[in-house]
């Protein structure tokens, strides 16, 4: 069997098993969901400083039973709004880009799901971070794309951004699906913290070794890991259980 040929098997095989874990399918209203602000990010007005921060909330609709939609958001001192920059498959639709970039709200409720927010800077680091980002935003090799699942989708995205951006030392969590898809022709890669590797098979099938991210297993999309650095099992559909992620 050629390798053509086994990563699509691979591909349906994990699909039927998505599928199957499906509880059901949500009868929430996309267009009368909250959209407003979780009251965690400083007011704009009020903050005179640079600042990043990057939050996580579960996906919509039934979606949010397997993983979860994350995203950047910033602000320069001299900015009046943040800039918050994600992907989202209807953007392409939109635009002719996955990826958005806006001024917007930093801490939208994600359709009712409230937002965690996972990491912030701010200051001279934050300065250093939002250079990095906006360079790398217009570099991100996934623009024109975006697959639910393995991927590449938004959980590819910000991955992409933690990864080549050392002031950003947090990962995210193992139930964000799509984080270790590196492409069709990649399949090494360093963890978040530059202390370990990430191997990954179209984001199927992989394998994170890291100082600080421990050891992380990918099975169809599904990761399942231990980190011993900051204690904690990681456990696709739930996340981390135990300490946060430092």
């Amino acid at each position: 069997m050629s390798l053509a040929m086994y990563t699509d098997l691979m591909k349906n095989i994990s699909l039927i098993i998505l599928l199957l874990f499906t509880i059901s399918c949500s009868s929430k209203n996309w267009r009368t969901a909250s959209r407003e602000s979780a009251q965690i990010a400083p007011k704009a007005e009020l903050l005179k400083e640079h600042i990043v921060q990057v939050y996580h909330a579960r996906a919509f609709s039934w979606r949010g039973n397997f993983g979860v939609h994350p995203w950047v958001a910033w602000k320069r001192i001299e900015d009046s709004e943040y800039t918050v920059a994600q992907v989202t498959s209807w953007n392409i639709r939109r635009q002719g880009t996955a990826v958005r970039v806006e001024k917007d709200i930093p801490d939208r409720l994600w359709y009712d799901n409230k937002p965690t927010i996972i990491f912030e800077a701010r200051g001279e680091r934050a300065q250093k971070i939002i250079t990095k980002l906006e360079s790398l935003i217009k570099s991100y090799p996934f623009k024109d794309e975006y697959k639910l699942w393995p991927g590449p989708n938004s959980n590819t995205f910000v991955s992409y951004m933690i990864r080549n951006i050392d002031e950003i030392n947090i990962e995210l969590p193992p139930h964000a699906v799509g984080k270790d898809y590196l492409g069709g022709h990649n399949f090494l890669s360093t963890t978040a913290s530059q202390t370990g590797f990430v191997f990954s098979l179209y984001g199927l099938l992989g394998l994170t070794l890291g100082i600080q991210e421990g050891v992380e297993l990918n099975l169809f999309g599904l990761h399942f890991g231990v980190d011993f650095w900051t204690p904690a099992i990681k456990l696709p559909f739930l996340g981390r259980l135990g300490f946060k992620d430092q």
